[in-house]
Order: structure tokens, then sequence, then C-alpha cells
């Protein structure tokens, strides 16, 4: 072993130990203190998340996270201050009528108010998801129902039947479905969820679209990466697309989206086939690790990483996805003295600048790889305080 592969492991294995030993769930977890740290500074006393990069605007995303982590961290108050900012403001009072506005903020003339009025489905369907689960987790009837309103609004305006192929789940109401083509985001499908409202509603789409998310994922993949954003084409399958249809967009790439694929792919719960399909699928980004220190910013859609590193969120979001294979040791090791090397001793959180981003990602993979919430064969939720 040469001098900086020693260092290394030097730095690295005493992480390393309570990386494995936090994986290996079992005991009551502490306080969430980066979601408090979160908590306290990206979300105001009325339930509003806010994205300091970006002038303090709110997106349905970020609503959605948060109501899923205060359901993990058994925080019914925050809760429900998350959701009822949203219903309110996003909603014009009632998810179970309209679906959540993606975007609200300041505009040109320094209102506060929607900014756009397309809902995004991926925030759609966690919200969706973490309703029907905080009803059965907390017993409260009135979040089912309104988690199931939701599934009946999305079912009927953000499932398109692409031709050959079947249910998916489209990014918005409006904007994606073109002449003979539809856009999709990979990012916006975690399997796991359509497990789950598969079982609520046997009858709805749910299932398809989940028997179809390992396809989608095989075929849009780039050399063994994730993509942004995909096309299908009735005949042809799935191939990279450009985020959005303007002719000076960026090209097709795979990055911020996409790294949430690796993530939600190794959440899914051991015991069926599939986590091994769609792994199987996206083998390249731990065949790069091994040779460099962080995940690449971006992947071409020739499947050609980019030489800058993604931001430390990256790190966090490929842990749970190394770990799922053996070999990776090295790879670990990296990412986590990287996480550690930009950890904020102030506050806890994590990155140069502290982004609202950076945060969820680590959110999402530490609070799995420290047992504070999984996901049981159906998809269905398990957290750490109901032990």
């Amino acid at each position: 072993m040469g001098l900086p592969a020693f260092r290394l492991w030097k730095r690295a294995w005493p992480l390393l130990l309570l990386f494995m030993m936090a994986a290996e769930g079992g005991c009551r977890r502490g306080p969430w203190t980066l979601w408090n740290a979160y908590s306290s500074r990206f979300i105001d006393p009325q339930g509003r998340v806010m994205d300091p990069q970006k002038g303090d605007r709110t997106t349905s995303e970020g609503q959605s996270y948060a109501l899923f982590f205060a359901l993990v961290d058994n925080d019914r108050a925050r809760f429900d201050k998350v959701l009822s900012w949203t219903q309110t403001n996003l909603a014009d009072g009632d998810l179970g009528v309209r679906l959540p506005a993606w975007l609200w903020g300041r505009d040109k003339d320094g209102a506060w108010k929607v900014l756009d009025i397309n809902p995004a489905s991926d925030a759609d369907v966690w919200l969706a998801y973490t309703l029907v689960e905080a009803g059965r987790l907390w017993n409260q009837p009135a979040y089912t129902q309104t988690g199931r309103q939701m599934m009946a609004l999305i079912a009927a305006t953000e499932v398109a039947d692409l031709p050959g192929f079947g249910p998916m789940l489209l990014p918005a109401p409006t904007g994606f479905a073109h002449q003979g083509s539809w856009t999709l985001n990979p990012s916006y499908l975690p399997l796991f969820i359509f497990q789950r409202l598969a079982a609520f509603d046997p009858a709805g789409p749910w299932q398809k679209i989940a028997a179809g998310i390992p396809v989608l994922l095989d075929q849009s993949s780039r050399k063994g990466f994730a993509m942004d954003w995909v096309n299908y084409i009735p005949g042809g399958g799935f191939y990279p697309a450009p985020a959005n249809a303007d002719k000076d967009a960026e090209p097709p790439t795979g990055s911020y989206d996409a790294i949430r694929v690796y993530m939600w792919a190794v959440m899914l719960d051991e015991t069926g086939k599939t986590r091994g399909q769609i792994l199987n699928a996206l083998p390249s980004m731990s065949v790069y690790l091994a040779n460099h220190d962080a995940p690449p910013e971006k992947v071409s859609d020739l499947g050609i990483p980019s030489g800058n590193d993604g931001s430390v969120g990256f790190s966090a979001a490929v842990l749970p996805y190394l770990k799922a294979s053996s070999g990776n040791e090295r790879a670990i090791a990296h990412q986590m003295v990287r996480m550690s090397d930009q950890k904020d001793s102030a506050t806890g959180m994590y990155g140069r600048d502290l982004t609202y981003y950076d945060q969820n990602l680590v959110l999402f993979a530490t609070g799995f790889l420290d047992g504070r919430f999984r996901f049981g064969p159906g998809g269905e939720l398990k957290v750490d305080w109901t032990r």
C-alpha cells in the first residue's frame, strides 16, 4: 500500500467502522441532529421549506421531502406545519382536490405567490406516499384519505399510457407529452413508492408503473450511468433527452437529478429480484469510483463522465449504492472522508455553501444507512421509532 492510500485508510477506518455499525440497524437511534439542523436553517415557523441559494423560493419537492423526514423522525408537530403550509399555499387549501403547484416565491413586483402552477409529479407521489404511511403509522385516517385523493388526481392527470410500453408517470400534467414522444425523469420513479401505492389502490396504474421502472432504467442508462431526462419513442424505447425542448438547452446528461436514481435503487427491499435488476442496469458509478475520489458532476449521453466532481451531496447519495455490493470499501472510504472534510462543525450540515439540495441527499442517505427508515417488500415504510 502506497503512502497516499495508507493515509486515506488511516483517516477513513474509524469512519468506516462507525458507518458499518450504524448500517446494521437494530437499536434505537438518538436525536436526528442533521434533520434538526436542516429544519432550523431551511424551514420557517409556518412550515415553508426555503432554498436560500435561489431567492428563498419554495418547491413542492422541498415540502414533500420535509414531510417525509418529519414522519421518519416522529415529528408530528412539524409534519402538520409543513402539510398545512403546503395545502394552503400550493394547493388552494385542499390537496385532495388540487395537486400542489411546484414553485412558490417572490415575483418581479416583490409579491410572494405561486410562480408556476404546474405540479411536479415527483413531489406529488412522495406526498401521497407519506400521507398514507403517516395515516397508518400514526393511526390518523384523515392523512390516509388525503393521500388516497392525491393518488386519484395523480392517476388522472400525471400518468400516460405509452404505446407499446404501458402506463408511466409523467413529470407534470402538462409539457411532457409531445407529438409521438414523451419525456420522463427516472429520478421521479422510486420503485418502492409505486409498490406501496399499488397496495392501496390495486385497480390503479401503480403496479404496471412499478413493473416498467426496471425496463426504463435499463434502456435509458448510458454505459451503465443513469440519465436526468429521457424520451420514450414508440418502437424505439428510451433515450437520453435534454432538460427542456429549448434549442439552447444543455445536451442530455446524468447529473443532479440522476444521482438520486442510484440511491432509490438500493433502498428497495433486498428480498425481491427487482433491486438486483436495477443495480445491474447501473454498474458504472461503482466502476468509476474505484479510481476516482468523488462522483462526477455530469455524465454525457454517451456515458462519458465529466472532469468535475459532484457536490458533497453526490458522495452521500452513492454511499448506500456502494454498500450494496462487495469490493467497494475503498470507494466508500473516499466518500466518507470527503463528507467528513466538508462537514460544518458549527451547523452539523455538509458542503462549502450548505445548499438545500445537498442536505436533502445527505438526509436520505444517512437516514437510511443509520437505520432510521427502511422500505419493506411491498414498499411499506419501516421507521426506527416503532421498534
